[in-house]
């Protein structure tokens, strides 16, 4: 594997890692110290309680976490695709906490609450990188063997 190729893929390995990580942490959170805040979320178009829909999400949190820090690389991006549509599952509830001004995670104004929606498609942007990133070198842009070269001269510190 080329230099460039495996530098690649240990940062998507560390990206989705940390998603899963972040995953793990808003998953319990849900369970335990934040699950008020996780209510406010909750559409009231949703058949479930609210209270069942937090944990019932605390707990896929914790699985999709979970499966992005221990799973096998041949199953990395499957699961990178997975949490994006988890996260585009969740974002409904992002937009009824701002159409129905709910207050939760210091989210207080109409302004905050605005720009937190944004935050979402760059979870689904990461979850999906890191899914791309994180399969077969062959999917990885090939690099010309000189910049190959290059890079490997600048690691190994040489200059010339």
């Amino acid at each position: 594997m080329q230099p460039a190729c495996a530098l690649a893929m240990d940062v998507a390995k560390a990206a989705q890692r940390a998603l899963g990580g972040m995953l793990i942490f808003a998953g319990i959170s849900h369970l335990t110290f934040a699950r008020r805040d996780f209510r406010a979320q909750v559409p009231d178009w949703v058949p479930l309680g609210k209270d069942d829909t937090v944990l019932a999400s605390g707990v896929a949190e914790i699985a999709l976490g979970a499966s992005l820090v221990f799973a096998d690389e041949a199953r990395r991006p499957m699961i990178g695709k997975i949490a994006a549509a988890f996260f585009v599952a969740v974002f409904p509830g992002n937009v009824s906490q701002y159409v129905n001004r709910r207050t939760a995670f210091g989210l207080d104004t109409d302004a905050k609450r605005f720009a937190r929606l944004f935050f979402q498609p760059a979870l689904v942007y990461w979850a999906l990188r890191s899914a791309k990133l994180s399969s077969s070198p062959s999917r990885l842009p090939r690099l010309k063997s000189r910049h190959v070269d290059d890079l490997t001269r600048i690691a190994s510190g040489r200059t010339h």
